[in-house]
Order: structure tokens, then C-alpha cells, then sequence
């Protein structure tokens, strides 16, 4: 026996110190600086070697036999992706596989028959990022149909720019939590603040800080008002002021809370008129001029079930203090999401707010540890990815339509495109059976492409629906960089144990497949994984010393394992700048100002997405009363995992009940079911149905039900009596865009009912690996 042994390690959802002893990870220990960490990093421990691990590359059956065969590629053999066994092969054949068959489309199809979402969240690492890895590798033989935008916010990603001229620019650089704690009196969190959603972070987290901050901002007399379904979307400790409003229905009560702030002269006439363009038209709609409908707090009353007279007092509150605003992430994942978001920025407009300390609005508070980091936009170096010649996308969402109507012409953002014919999926990191939604669809749509290729470590649902499945590596089986733009922390990820069984680094993997296509010099470049990590940070070195930074060489980085980086100042103040000067300092949309009206959106002439901030009635929402599905599910970001990330191990397991994912409903919607805690429970409308596992609480408001997301999807193909045994939620919501405009997804516009599971226990399979055929 040996010593243990300790690596340093950093994830998503935290940093830890890796104890490992006779190659086995035997605990982590969270990292000395984080001060609230995570748990989710626990659960690989059981997981990194057990039954779920891929370990040699696997060939789903009937697509081997006539690749093997010689059989002339067809769709007929995708009937079976999911049901098929495996076949395990030699990576000799599993890299002349993939790059004969993507030599084969590209000869007989293009480059934009490729498709590659690979949505990303695989590895922390700054280098063995998969998403950058497949992309310069597509890239180097000649493209691919790529995606734009993400499942978080895209509906954020196109408006935004269109109102305020950026998305990404700001949606990192908003104002910091210490100007909150400092001048903020009123936060108002439209779809709530919700802590368990901070757990993580793109690149990497050193420390988890937004917990201090929220009590240092509530100890400093911040008030907090939380408008969501849920309670718990704000932490108990902030005593936040609850209004419950009815899912999907903010819009409204914002352009309420406009009318009373126009309606009492509470408004910032001045603001509006220096840095804003459009308040003429929205005066009117909101005054009902051409519609004939004010949208006074009586109106917005019926809609989203929040008395008049308390919008009345909101919205005098917030004229009479020093008020900021926040739109969660989830606002823009509904029907017309992109509708929350302007009319949020219209009030906050009104309010003249924007710009000054702990005043105006945010997106995302607490959506992502890195949204209102009080730290600088570090220049971090990322592994190149060359150039697409293809001019081929896709909204991200839009996949499941991609593919079963390839030709076929789409609306977005003012474009008008067509889906390309999609002959082959190449996929590594994410997993879209869990990111997509209406998965009976998408599995539907899946069985169309004639190849699809994926890089995964374990028997997911995507590993189960491809046709090959090439085994990579975990974050502890590698050497890499934790060097996120957006984390004071510069870290090096230490290899902790050996690759698991045959599996390899998505960098290997595809130099291979390069080298088999002839192009390996053009996408390695001469490079070893070393010689990369030691290339990309030289050339970020370089940067941030140029910048002003203190920055270890290489071999002492390596040595003391990690440093940090010095943090701004002064607080970061959103629209600062712009509103000291709005002439010199113009934003990047037409006029140079905040846009309450678009006229570049009107000439799309879209009839989902007016040219001004609007309440649109939801195709289904709790307004409707339909009396075959009168409950609302949202789905939201699980506390135990990223994602459906470690979904198996043993933090996320413990939290099901008999197996099962669990919902959340009220004691009311229980008690008409005949419900009690613990009851196995049907969740069903005409999309699917899964079997979850109930917890009531009173945290949630009547007519609502939760299930978090990450489920690993585990259909019933042998029985067929529910679509998914385990619980996932996604073959509930709806496969359909937020408007032409996004074309974002809107998944939280759905409804359904909930009865008492009658059946035997159901057996989850989610976790059991495919039959796998000796070769």
C-alpha cells in the first residue's frame, strides 16, 4: 500500500484538493480559500470507475455490420439508436470509423451536412475544453453547421443587443455585489436570486463568495423582494418580501409598475429624454392609446395574481429608493422571454436609475457564481479554434426541427435561413437529452442523421443514442489550466489518476482522427497537450503582464500550484460610463441610447415580437384554466449536480426518493390528489409523462409544480407505460422557440397535471449501462 496523495483540482462547481491513494480518488477535500463550497464535486468519487464508466471505444450493432459490411449509409438503421447493444472495438478502428465516415459526407455531402452542437460544460480546463477541441478540429477539415447562442439565455442574447447595443459585453461586467452592499436599499429579484444556482461557474471557481455577499447586503439594510413562484428562490437568512407571482406573467406587472410610475409622476422624464429613444411609443401602448387596454395594476392584477395595491406600493417603493433590479435567467427560457427583459430595462428606465451605484438593473444575479464577481475582466488566452468557412446555423434550440426538416426556411433575429441537411452529428461535451426539450421529439429527430459520433466518460443518454462512442477522459485523469476571465484564481489542475480504462483526451482523440485524414499537422500544429497548456499560458502571461498583472512563469506556476490575481479597485457600476456622457460614450444600437422602441425590430414585422416592450398571452400558461392540465411545471437548476452532470454519483442520488427525481408541489394541489410525501406520482400532458417522487411544501404557490432539471432520460421501451421512468422533466416542455426573433427555447411555458402513480414500482435504468456484445 502506499501513501495518499493530494492533486490539485478545479471544476464548475469549485476547486478541491484530490486525495487519492494506489491510483483510487478516495475523497475531496474543498479547496483552503473557499469559504461555502460546494458538495456536488462529491459525487464523482463513486463514479469515476464503476459500471457507468465507458472504458473502450463502443460501436452501436447495426450501424457496425453495415459500416463493417460496406453497406451504403442509410437513415433505416437510426430506428434503433437507444435500443441498440454495443459492440466494443480497438481504437484503430474507432478512429478509422469516424474519419472515413466524415471524409465520406464531406466528399458526397459538404462540410455543412456536419453538424456540432457539443453545447459546452465539460471541463473547467482552459486547454481540454471539449467544445474548443471539436471546433478546431471541424474547422481543419473544412467546417460545420455550427449553433448560435445557448439554452440559458437566448432570448437575452438577441435582445439585449437591441436595446442596450451588447449582451456578452455586460452580462459579466454588471454592477458588483460591493456597490450593491454599499448603496442599494431595494433589490428586487424578478425570478428571485436563487443561491444554489452560484454553486458554479464557466472556467473554474476558487471561492464561493455570493453567500457573503447577500448577507453582507441584508446586514447593510438591503431590502430584498423576491416575485417568483417560489420562496426559496431567495435565501431564507435575506427576509425577503414574497410575492408569488403566476409563472410566465412578469411582463405585465413591470408594464403595471411603468403605469403607476407615469401615473403619479414617480418617472425620470429627464433620464428618458437623454438616454433613451422610444418612450413616446411606449407611453401610449402602456396608457392603452391604440389598444384600448391600460395596463394599470388592476389589469396586471388578473394576469399575474398580485393585488393591485401591491403594485401600487412596489412601485412607489421603488421611485422613492435607491432600487436595483434583477432578471433572472429563467425569464427568458418562456414564451415571448424576450418580452421580461425589455420591459425590465423600460422600468428600470423610468425609475432614471441606470448607471448610478447599486442602482438600475442586472441580469442574473447569482445565475452563475461569475455574475457580479467584484473583479476585473482578466485577458485569458483560449485555445484557438480557426476559422469556419460554413455559413450553415442554427438557433441552438432548434435542433430537433434541424433535423426533421432539413430545407425547410426559418425566421431569426431578421435572417431569413434554411435548415441544412444534416447527414452527420459529431458531439463531445453536453448532452442534449438533457439541455433540449419535448425529448420524445428530439429522440424522434434523432433517428435521422445517418452517423452520429460522441466523446462521453459515462452511459448517458447521449452515449446510448449514438452510433459510436469514443471514451474521453475526466478532469481528474488530465493535466490542464484553470484560468477563467471572470476568477481572480489562476490554478493548475493536477492529474490525479490514470485515465480509467482505455479513454483518452478529446485532443488525442481527434489528433488521431486527423492524423488518419492527413491533416494532423494542421490541427496539433507540432503540439503535445503539454506543449499547448505551456503555449496558452506564455501567451496570457504576456497579456496580463502587458495589462499590469503580477504573473508566475510557467514552471514556478506549475510548482506552487496556484496564485491569485488582484481584484479591481472600485466597484464596477453597469452603464456608468454611459451615463456621465452619453455622446461620448454612445452604446452600439442605432440611435446610440437605450431602445424602448426598435425600429430595426419593427421592420422585421414579426407578429411574436413587437417592437417595444409588450404582454403577449402565453400559449399555455395558468391564465388559460385549462381544466386538463391546470398545473404549471417550471424546471429549474438542480441543487445536487451541474446540469445532468453527475446525475449518478452519490450527491444526486441521495436526493431522489425510491429512485426517482422529485417534484415539488403545493399542500393544496396534494391534498385534491390525494397526495402525501414520498408517494411515487405520474406528471403527463399530451408532450409525455415521467414518474417522480413527491415533496410537498407550502415554499411553492398553489397551481405550481417543480421538478429540477438533470434527470438522466431513461425511457420505458420495454413496457411503455411513461416516457421516462426516472423523472426528467423535458418530455414535459414544449420544442418551441421564444419568437422568430430568438428562436430561444421556452421551456418554462408549459402545463400538466400530476396524479398518484397506481403502477408497480418502476425499475430505473438510467444508470444501467447498454447490452454490450462481444466483438
Amino acid at each position: 500500500m502506499t501513501d495518499a496523495k493530494t492533486y490539485l483540482t478545479s471544476t464548475h462547481w469549485g476547486s478541491y484538493e484530490t486525495i487519492t491513494k494506489d491510483g483510487r480518488l478516495l475523497r475531496l477535500e474543498p479547496f483552503e480559500r473557499d469559504q461555502d463550497p460546494s458538495p456536488i464535486g462529491q459525487g464523482i468519487i463513486d463514479v469515476i470507475d464503476d459500471q457507468t464508466r465507458i472504458k473502450t471505444p463502443m460501436a452501436r450493432q447495426s450501424w457496425l455490420m453495415e459500416k463493417r459490411a460496406g453497406i451504403a449509409p442509410s437513415t433505416a438503421t437510426g430506428q434503433n439508436r437507444g435500443k441498440d447493444p454495443f459492440v466494443a472495438i480497438s481504437w484503430d478502428e474507432a478512429i478509422a470509423l469516424a474519419g472515413d465516415d466524415l471524409a465520406r459526407v464531406i466528399k458526397d455531402h459538404g462540410n455543412s451536412a456536419i453538424y456540432a452542437g457539443s453545447y459546452g460544460w465539460a471541463s473547467a480546463g482552459r486547454f481540454h475544453h471539449a467544445q474548443s477541441q471539436i471546433h478546431r478540429f471541424l474547422n481543419t477539415i473544412g467546417g460545420y453547421t455550427k449553433s448560435v447562442n445557448t439554452y440559458s439565455f437566448a432570448a437575452a442574447e438577441v435582445i439585449f443587443p437591441h436595446v442596450v447595443g451588447d449582451f456578452r459585453g455586460f452580462v459579466y461586467h454588471q454592477t458588483s455585489w460591493p456597490s450593491i452592499i454599499e448603496h442599494t436599499e431595494l433589490f428586487v429579484g424578478f425570478g428571485g436570486i436563487a443561491l444554489k444556482n452560484s454553486q458554479i461557474g464557466q472556467g473554474g471557481i476558487g471561492e464561493h463568495s455570493q453567500k457573503q455577499w447577500m448577507m453582507d447586503a441584508h446586514q447593510n439594510g438591503v431590502e430584498f423582494v423576491n416575485i417568483s413562484p417560489l420562496q426559496d428562490d431567495v435565501l431564507d437568512d435575506l427576509k425577503a418580501i414574497w410575492h408569488p407571482i403566476r409563472p410566465n406573467t412578469d411582463t405585465a406587472l413591470m408594464l403595471a409598475l411603468c403605469y403607476v410610475l407615469i401615473d403619479e409622476d414617480l418617472h425620470d422624464q429627464d433620464f428618458l429624454n437623454r438616454y433613451t429613444t422610444g418612450s413616446d411609443y411606449v407611453f401610449a401602448y402602456i396608457n392603452g392609446d391604440k389598444d384600448g387596454i391600460a395596463k394599470t395594476p388592476e389589469w396586471a392584477a388578473d394576469i399575474c395574481d398580485i393585488p393591485a395595491e401591491t403594485i401600487r406600493h412596489l412601485a412607489r417603493q421603488m421611485a422613492s429608493k435607491r432600487t436595483m433590479m434583477s432578471f433572472s435567467w429563467s425569464l427568458s427560457r418562456q414564451a415571448h422571454g424576450e418580452q421580461p427583459l425589455w420591459a425590465g430595462v423600460t422600468l428600470a428606465a423610468m425609475l432614471g436609475q441606470i448607471g448610478l451605484p447599486g442602482g438600475g438593473f442586472g441580469f442574473g444575479y447569482a445565475a452563475v457564481h461569475t455574475v457580479g464577481n467584484s473583479i476585473d475582466q482578466y485577458d485569458m488566452v483560449a485555445m484557438p479554434q480557426g476559422q469556419n468557412p460554413i455559413s450553415s446555423f442554427i438557433p441552438v434550440a432548434r435542433i430537433a426541427d434541424m433535423l426533421l426538416n432539413p430545407g425547410e426556411p426559418f425566421q431569426y433575429n431578421g435572417q431569413d435561413q434554411t435548415y441544412p441537411d444534416i447527414r452527420l452529428v459529431y458531439w463531445a461535451g453536453g448532452n442534449p437529452f438533457h439541455h433540449h426539450q419535448d425529448l420524445n421529439r428530439l429522440r424522434e429527430a434523432w433517428q435521422c442523421p445517418e452517423t452520429i459520433i460522441v466523446h462521453e466518460w459515462c452511459w448517458n443518454a447521449l452515449a446510448k443514442h449514438a452510433d459510436l462512442v469514443l471514451p474521453c477522459t475526466t478532469s481528474f485523469e488530465r493535466q490542464d489550466l484553470a484560468m477563467s476571465p471572470r476568477d481572480y484564481y489562476v490554478m493548475s489542475m493536477e492529474q490525479a489518476i490514470d485515465p480509467v480504462g482505455e479513454s483518452r483526451d478529446d485532443y488525442d482523440i481527434l489528433a488521431a482522427i486527423s492524423r488518419h485524414m492527413g491533416v494532423e499537422e494542421k490541427f496539433t500544429e507540432g503540439r503535445s497537450s503539454e506543449d499547448w497548456q505551456r503555449y496558452i499560458y506564455t501567451e496570457t502571461q504576456k497579456q496580463m503582464v502587458k495589462d499590469g498583472f503580477d504573473f508566475l512563469d510557467y514552471d514556478d506556476f506549475r510548482e506552487k500550484r496556484w496564485f491569485t490575481l488582484k481584484t479591481e479597485s472600485q466597484p464596477k457600476i453597469l452603464f456608468e460610463d454611459f451615463r456621465r456622457d452619453p455622446e461620448v460614450n454612445r452604446l452600439n444600437t442605432p440611435s446610440g441610447k437605450i431602445e424602448l422602441y426598435s425600429s430595426t425590430i419593427a421592420e422585421f414585422g414579426y407578429d411574436d415580437a413587437p417592437p417595444h416592450a409588450a404582454w403577449l398571452t402565453p400559449p399555455e400558461w395558468l391564465g388559460q384554466n385549462n381544466p386538463t392540465y391546470p398545473l404549471h411545471l417550471l424546471c429549474n437548476q438542480p441543487k445536487t449536480k451541474l446540469h445532468s452532470q453527475l446525475d449518478h454519483g452519490k450527491i444526486s442520488r441521495a436526493a431522489k426518493i425510491k429512485g426517482h427525481e422529485g417534484v415539488y408541489l403545493n399542500p393544496e394541489d396534494a391534498n385534491k390528489r390525494g397526495i402525501t410525501a414520498g408517494d411515487l406520482v405520474r406528471v403527463f400532458n399530451d408532450r409525455g409523462d415521467c414518474v417522480c417522487g413527491a415533496i410537498i411544501t407550502a415554499t411553492i404557490r398553489p397551481g405550481v409544480v417543480l421538478i429540477p432539471t438533470g434527470a438522466w432520460f431513461d425511457p420505458d421501451d420495454h413496457d411503455r407505460l411513461v416516457s421516462c421512468k426516472h423523472g426528467n422533466p423535458n418530455v414535459l416542455t414544449p420544442d418551441r422557440g421564444t419568437s422568430r426573433l430568438a428562436q430561444g427555447p421556452a421551456a418554462h411555458s408549459c402545463l400538466v397535471d400530476i396524479e398518484k402513480w397506481h403502477g408497480e414500482g418502476l425499475s430505473v435504468t438510467a444508470f444501467d449501462p447498454p447490452m454490450i456484445k462481444t466483438p
